[in-house]
């Protein structure tokens, strides 16, 4: 029993303890029902709470918008019925403007009738008085038409002359000045000194017994010397002298050369003059080619045919009126530089002309053409510039200037001519010359006045030209440039230039 005591009381502690726990676990069951169901709740409320706050929230935004659209109607209304109270204002002033208008074009209509009325009446008065002056006047209206037009043409005319010649005075004035200034420029830059030659050369001798020994045996070493230089050896009673003469100044130079290393040499017999006159030569003919290469080098021109450098070089013993030609010619190849490079166009071609415009009178020829007319030949046949071919043939107006350059060396050459100290010809025979010529020329009849230019190149004859017709004018030209022929003598060409001028004269009162 006992036992069952012991045993029971276990068991009843077992139960108790899992009843009791049983029961603690259903109040936590139900406090935990009871909390969610609080939560539950709260969080009901608190939802309802925000959706309250959102209903007002939104009813508020509508609320403020509507107010905002209200708000934009109502200016939207206002700016409307200012418009159309503006467009009102505008249709009234349109209105009152038409009536306006209105009035306005009734009286132009009224003003335009009363002025075709008297326009009318003013054509009946014009042609009235239309008849009356054709009837006072004796000419129709077409004849005192042309001659009103007339009156006015021959006026613009006049008006149009003078300003023509008012425009071409004050371009001769400028282009006179500019042209003294390019001159003047040039001729300051230009210094060179002109060697002075003559036309007979003289040989000093040590002794008078030399005039012997030069003459030799029966003549034959004087006849030895002029057969082989082509030279005149004249032997007179010039003491201690011997004069050499010749045209040709190259031949000259030979026998010049060659007599003064015979002189020397002692050694004067026909084998030696022979044997001293090739040498001689041969060192003459180098130096020619070597004066015109010199040339041609100072003046930096390029490409140049050695037949034209040997003619160059023969100018070297070429006088015109006591001028070196070959430093004539450099000097104007210098001057026409400058004034091309002054004036803006070819140097080289200018500077070529200019150095190659005498070069006729350094080719020995048989033909009777000029010296201008020589060098063109040649410089053609060497295939020469056109334009340096020109330069060489109108230097002395023998032919028209085909281009600026041409006229550049026509002006260089009559400036190098032309300069103080650069020729030497006798004043009063130079003087004389001209006086010959004009003299000729007004010797005909129909002469008024005859003009020696161009340093006697160009003969300019002023003829009357009611005594002398164009036809007339052309035979008394011919007549005149013959008889110059034959009375004078001269170097070159001289051009007779006949002007029959008609000249008409009327006094403005």
């Amino acid at each position: 029993m006992k036992a069952m005591v012991y045993l029971a009381l276990p068991l009843t502690g077992l139960i108790l303890g899992w009843t009791i726990r049983w029961l603690y676990a259903r109040f936590q069951l139900s406090s935990a029902e009871q909390s969610a169901e609080r939560i539950k709740q709260e969080a009901v409320k608190q939802a309802e709470a925000e959706k309250r706050e959102i209903l007002v929230e939104a009813k508020d935004q509508l609320i403020r918008e509507r107010n905002q659209q209200e708000r934009e109607v109502r200016e939207r209304r206002a700016e409307l019925q200012r418009f159309e109270r503006r467009i009102l204002q505008k249709e009234e002033s349109l209105d009152k403007k038409i009536q306006s208008l209105d009035k306005q074009e009734q009286t132009l209509l009224a003003r335009e009738k009363d002025a075709q009325d008297k326009e009318q009446f003013l054509a009946g008065q014009e042609e009235r008085y239309r008849k009356e002056l054709e009837r006072i006047s004796g000419l129709s209206a077409e004849d005192a038409k042309k001659i009103i037009i007339q009156g006015l043409e021959n006026e613009a005319k006049r008006d149009a002359q003078v300003i023509i010649n008012k425009i071409e005075q004050e371009a001769q004035v400028a282009s006179d000045r500019r042209a003294r200034d390019i001159l003047v420029t040039t001729i300051q830059r230009l210094a060179t000194e002109v060697t002075t030659e003559v036309t007979v050369t003289s040989v000093s001798l040590p002794s008078d017994e030399m005039k012997g020994r030069i003459i030799g045996r029966e003549g034959r070493n004087i006849r030895t010397l002029e057969t082989l230089t082509g030279v005149d050896v004249i032997i007179d009673d010039t003491p201690e002298a011997v004069v050499i003469s010749c045209f040709d100044p190259v031949r000259r130079e030979i026998a010049r050369v060659s007599l003064e290393r015979l002189i020397s040499d002692g050694r004067i017999h026909p084998a030696r003059i022979e044997e001293v006159v090739q040498k001689v030569t041969r060192e003459i003919s180098q130096k020619i080619f070597e004066e015109g290469e010199k040339v041609v080098f100072d003046l930096g021109l390029h490409n140049m045919n050695p037949e034209l450098i040997k003619a160059l070089g023969r100018l070297h013993y070429r006088t015109s009126y006591g001028q070196n030609v070959l430093a004539h010619s450099k000097e104007v190849a210098v001057i026409a530089g400058m004034l091309a490079a002054e004036i803006g166009l070819n140097r080289e071609i200018a500077k070529r002309g200019a150095l190659l415009h005498d070069i006729g009178k350094g080719i020995e020829t048989d033909s009777d053409q000029n010296h201008a007319e020589v060098g063109m030949e040649l410089a053609r046949k060497l295939g020469e510039d056109p334009r340096v071919i020109n330069a060489i043939g109108s230097h002395h107006a023998d032919v028209e200037p085909s281009c600026p350059e041409s006229v550049i060396v026509q002006m260089a050459d009559a400036i190098s001519a032309a300069r103080p100290g650069a020729r030497r010809e006798t004043l009063d025979n130079y003087i004389k010359r001209l006086e010959n010529l004009e003299n000729i020329a007004e010797s005909f009849s129909g002469v008024d006045k005859a003009y020696a230019i161009q340093a006697g190149r160009e003969l300019r004859i002023l003829v009357n030209n009611e005594q002398v017709s164009d036809e007339d004018a052309k035979d008394l030209c011919k007549s005149i440039a013959k008889k110059i022929e034959t009375d004078l003598r001269y170097p070159g060409r001289i051009k007779v230039t006949i002007i029959r001028e008609t000249r008409i004269v009327e006094y403005a009162r």
